[in-house]
């Protein structure tokens, strides 16, 4: 008598993105390889934030901060921490300032500048020390890329970690599966650090999935979401920024790569995570692949990402989840 030989567990992905410099997200991020439980953490770019806040100390010991354009004063030191909560969660960073300091920063801009790129990886270096204090010694591993909004001076702060995975432009064994991994975005109205043309994209990524052994159980971590896919509708800028209105409202348009959607098509792969835009959350498939961008909702202190169940040939189930 034959018995049946045991069926492999899938592996469990927890993928998240575009958590903006939130450090609450980054922390339910890491979490999540406890919670819900999963083997593998990706986290697909745009990690930083994009403000600095100072913090006055005033002659008479208040403490006083504009926070999303509401002034708020502290008295006591619980009062201080909860506007450094509120500071964090939204994806901003707190700097203690007297008021000549502060009055400094408003009118230098280099200085300005100096100040919040120091804050930024500060706190990305908490960030790391934190997964990999977390991670240790439970086999996870948190593959983590930039995205197009993310200075060049987080990629050495990334690559020091233990527990995480700086797996930007590479190629890496995820269980059975092969993750191509890739943060830059097509060109955007912003200017951001980290844009290429399409054409770029398309042979930068056709370098990385011309590695791939088993391409049929390939995983794609790419920041970007393929062109016209559902998962890339924003609404339209023009040059100033501006949003775009027809018949007086905001005009939506797919803001996707082009060459990313062409990779996808020509490859094939199990499974495609995106991020980049926050309001386009989803699944969808491209001919056998399923695509998925889970959204961001990183001011409010909601981590937006998916859990996702994958046998070496198919994607069993997938779970939009936010909390």
């Amino acid at each position: 008598m034959f018995k049946r030989r045991p069926r492999e567990q899938p592996l469990a992905l927890f993928y998240a993105g575009d958590v903006h410099g939130s450090r609450v997200c980054w922390k339910k991020f890491v979490n999540a390889a406890a919670h819900y439980p999963a083997q593998a953490l990706v986290m697909g770019g745009d990690l930083t934030g994009k403000a600095l806040i100072p913090i006055v100390k005033e002659a008479d010991g208040t403490y006083r901060a504009e926070v999303i354009g509401e002034v708020r004063e502290a008295r006591t030191a619980e009062e201080l921490d909860q506007i450094q909560r509120a500071i964090s969660t939204n994806g901003m960073y707190w700097l203690m300032a007297d008021p000549g300091e502060a009055e400094l920063l408003r009118e230098d801009a280099a200085r300005r500048e100096r100040a919040f790129e120091k804050a930024l990886l500060d706190e990305l270096r908490l960030w790391v020390e934190f997964a990999d204090e977390r991670l240790a010694g439970t086999g996870t591993v948190a593959y983590v890329i930039p995205g197009n909004d993310d200075p060049w001076t987080v990629d050495a702060i990334l690559a020091a970690g233990t527990s995480v995975d700086a797996c930007d432009e590479a190629v890496r064994a995820v269980g059975p599966h092969e993750m191509v991994s890739f943060g830059y975005a097509n060109r955007t109205p912003w200017k951001t650090p980290r844009e290429l043309d399409e054409d770029e994209i398309y042979s930068r990524l056709k370098a990385l999935t011309d590695q791939l052994e088993r391409p049929e159980r390939a995983i794609f971590n790419i920041h970007v979401p393929p062109f016209d896919s559902s998962l890339d509708t924003a609404f339209e800028v023009d040059e100033e920024l501006r949003y775009v209105t027809k018949g007086g409202r905001p005009h939506e348009v797919p803001t996707g790569s082009r060459a990313v959607r062409q990779i996808i098509e020509e490859v094939q792969p199990l499974l495609s995570l995106h991020g980049h835009i926050h309001e386009s959350k989803g699944v969808t498939r491209i001919g056998r692949t399923v695509a998925i961008n889970p959204g961001s909702d990183y001011g409010s202190g909601h981590l937006d990402g998916c859990l996702i169940h994958l046998e070496p040939e198919r994607v069993v189930n997938q779970y939009l989840v936010s909390g």
